[in-house]
């Protein structure tokens, strides 16, 4: 009703951990958020950055997904989505170590490479030597918008298993003129 993700499950029991960040697969996501043409090139976007980390090795890890593009923004304020922000918490490819894989992963570094190209604004981080105060940071960040509404957001896995079909599944609904 107020336009966002649930940041607790509706009906679960509030101290539960039936909560944000909501688990779901890529194709699931593409389904329930290509609603548009704006928010298609955003998830063709998407599926492209994965294709290129995936490229260089990075299949293992989690993605947290969230922003506008997570909202009703088109009624809420009568826009579309710009982007769509995604933190990777990526495990490296067997035998890098962060210095010897840094100049591969650069160019999905580089947010505002990547903002432009993919349509995604996109943080990096390396697992496991991830500092919880970093974990809690994009928790709370992303656990509200900015008029301070409780909200929730999602997390895909970074593995390459879903991204042949969610893109086919894209270019369905594109097909279909946006029709579930």
């Amino acid at each position: 009703m107020a336009g966002v993700v649930p940041p607790i499950r509706p009906g679960a029991d509030p101290r539960g951990k039936d909560r944000s960040p909501y688990r779901v697969s890529l194709i699931d996501f593409v389904d329930r958020f290509c609603l548009s043409a704006d928010r298609s090139v955003i998830l063709r976007g998407l599926i492209d950055l994965r294709a290129g980390l995936h490229s260089i090795g990075v299949t293992q890890g989690f993605q947290w997904i969230d922003g506008s593009f997570l909202e009703h923004i088109e009624d809420v304020e009568a826009r579309s989505p710009n982007d769509v922000d995604v933190v990777t918490y990526a495990f490296l490819p067997a035998g890098q170590t962060q210095v010897s894989f840094l100049p591969t992963l650069q160019p999905y570094l580089d947010r505002k490479r990547v903002k432009t190209t993919y349509k995604v604004d996109h943080i990096v981080r390396i697992l496991p030597h991830v500092d919880i105060r970093d974990v809690c940071y994009w928790y709370s960040l992303w656990s509200h918008r900015r008029d301070g509404m409780w909200k929730g957001y999602v997390e895909v896995d970074l593995a390459p298993t879903d991204d042949t079909h969610a893109a086919g599944l894209l270019a369905a609904k594109i097909g279909a003129g946006f029709q579930s």
